[in-house]
């Protein structure tokens, strides 16, 4: 029942910005910790950002620290990811994820989507 949706999604040429968003339906509790995960071309899904649940404590994975910003609207299970300065090696498919724990997430997230794709042109 419970869904999490991407959008945003498309292709860019280097440089330039996309605005990831991820919409959550069916849960019946409360604040979820999110989260976004990437998967290139031939490699594993990796981490990206987390939020938790109040959006107060926010990890960035070092390759898009400075350049990739995470946030979520207040009281609400969406969140969203502001990808700027994109690089070529940004290219994949961006997963948002979430769970309860925010200790969790970056382990086994309760909820997935279904994935949107980024592509950055060189």
């Amino acid at each position: 029942q419970v869904h999490l949706v991407e959008s945003g999604g498309g292709l860019v040429t280097a440089g330039g910005s996309l605005r990831l968003s991820c919409a959550t339906s069916g849960y019946t509790g409360g604040r979820l910790a999110m989260g976004w995960f990437r998967q290139a071309p031939g490699k594993e899904r990796e981490f990206v950002a987390t939020i938790s649940g109040g959006g107060f404590t926010i990890d960035y994975a070092d390759s898009v620290k400075g350049r990739f910003t995470i946030s979520r609207d207040d009281g609400k299970n969406t969140a969203y990811l502001e990808m700027t300065s994109l690089k070529p090696e940004d290219t994949a498919v961006y997963y948002c994820a979430a769970d309860p724990y925010t200790a969790l997430l970056t382990i086994k997230p309760e909820y997935w989507g279904q994935g949107t794709q980024v592509t950055v042109s060189p």
